[in-house]
C-alpha cells in the first residue's frame, strides 16, 4: 500500500490518521460529557481536564496535519454506481465534520485560556493564552463547545451508520478502503459450471 492515495485506494498515511482520530474524539466526547457529572471532592475532578485538554491539544495537531495531507493527497472516488446525491452528502459530511472540529478545538481553547493561564500538554509542552478578557468568554465558548460536540457526534454516528451501510446492504468496498483492505473480488459475473 501505497503513502497516497489512488483513484480506488486511500493511502496508509490517510488511514493512519482517521484511526488516530476517530478513537480520540469519542473518547474526548465521553470524557467530557463524564467530567460535567464530577464533584469538586472526586479524584478526577483536576484530572480528568487536564487529560481532555492534553488529548484535545494533540488531536488538533493531527487534525491541521490531515487537513494539509488532504490538500497534497487524492481521496479516492466514490463506489461504481453510487448516486450523485450520496457522494455529494459524504463529501458535504466531511467538510461538516472538518469544520465541527475546528470550532471545537478553538472554543475548548477558549475555555481553558480564558482566565490567561497556558494549556499544559502532559507536562511536555505549554500552549500560551493568546485571547482572553472576552467578555463571558468561558461561558460563551462553553455553550458553544457543548452544543458543537453533541452535533458533530451526531454526525459521527450519521457517518458511521453510512460506512456501515456501504458496507453490509451496498456491499461495497467503501469501509473496506478506509480499513486498508483491498477491495473484494466481483462474484456477480463468475459462472459456476456443475
Amino acid at each position: 500500500m501505497s503513502v497516497r492515495g489512488s483513484k480506488t485506494q486511500y493511502g496508509w498515511l490517510a488511514i493512519v490518521l482517521h484511526w488516530l482520530m476517530a478513537p480520540a474524539i469519542i473518547g474526548l466526547f465521553f470524557l467530557g460529557w463524564w467530567m460535567r457529572s464530577l464533584t469538586y471532592y472526586d479524584a478526577w475532578y483536576r484530572e480528568g481536564p487536564i487529560l481532555h485538554k492534553s488529548i484535545g491539544i494533540l488531536l488538533l495537531a493531527v487534525l491541521l496535519v490531515r487537513l494539509l495531507w488532504k490538500l497534497m493527497d487524492r481521496s479516492p472516488a466514490a463506489e461504481a454506481g453510487t448516486p450523485r446525491w450520496q457522494a455529494l452528502a459524504a463529501r458535504l459530511t466531511h467538510v461538516a465534520l472538518y469544520a465541527l472540529l475546528l470550532v471545537i478545538m478553538t472554543s475548548g481553547y477558549l475555555i481553558s485560556t480564558a482566565d490567561g493561564r497556558p494549556i499544559e500538554v502532559f507536562d511536555w509542552f505549554s500552549v500560551p493564552a493568546t485571547i482572553q478578557g472576552i467578555v463571558h468568554q468561558e461561558d460563551i465558548a462553553g455553550q458553544v463547545h457543548k452544543f458543537l460536540a453533541w452535533s458533530l457526534m451526531a454526525l459521527v454516528s450519521l457517518h458511521a451508520l453510512a460506512a456501515l451501510k456501504h458496507h453490509f446492504i451496498d456491499r461495497d468496498a467503501t469501509l473496506r478502503r478506509m480499513l486498508g483492505l483491498a477491495p473484494k473480488p466481483d462474484n456477480s459475473t463468475t459462472l459456476t459450471t456443475q
